[in-house]
């Protein structure tokens, strides 16, 4: 489980921190700047230990069932996370601001795609994990 949660808080990391460079890119910022909080690295490792239900839905669920439960997992852990985070320091590092799709600053609903795809993506890194425990 530790083992896990090091690998998913890295790799959470390492598609924040490509995300916001090709969105920097989009903007037209040629030195494509792209961060990403030490906030997230725990936040992104909770995936890790809840590895075993990608494993389950997969055996279980379609594809697009799998990508709803994961866009509903990750509004609701970045949500309360973002809640928690502004009530212990006052602030949420992803404010989202009053945006037509945002709720509360602490979601955008229209990220839903990016979510499916983390939830995909996470899936996958899950398998890989589990074959090589097999294999041992």
């Amino acid at each position: 489980m530790k083992k896990n949660f090091l690998i998913f808080g890295v790799m959470g990391w390492c598609a924040e921190i490509l995300y916001t460079g090709i969105c920097s890119l989009l903007a037209g910022d040629e030195t494509l700047v792209a961060k990403t909080y030490l906030w997230m690295f725990p936040i992104y490792g909770l995936a890790g230990l809840v590895s075993p239900l990608f494993l389950l839905l997969r055996r279980f669920c379609p594809c697009w069932q799998r990508m709803g439960v994961y866009i509903l997992a990750i509004f609701t852990v970045e949500y309360c996370s973002g809640w928690l985070l502004r009530l212990l320091t006052g602030a949420c590092p992803w404010d989202y601001g009053g945006g037509f799709l945002s709720v509360g600053g602490l979601i955008r609903l229209d990220y839903a795609p990016l979510w499916a795809g983390l939830g995909l993506f996470f899936e996958t890194i899950s398998v890989f994990l589990a074959q090589g425990e097999v294999e041992r």
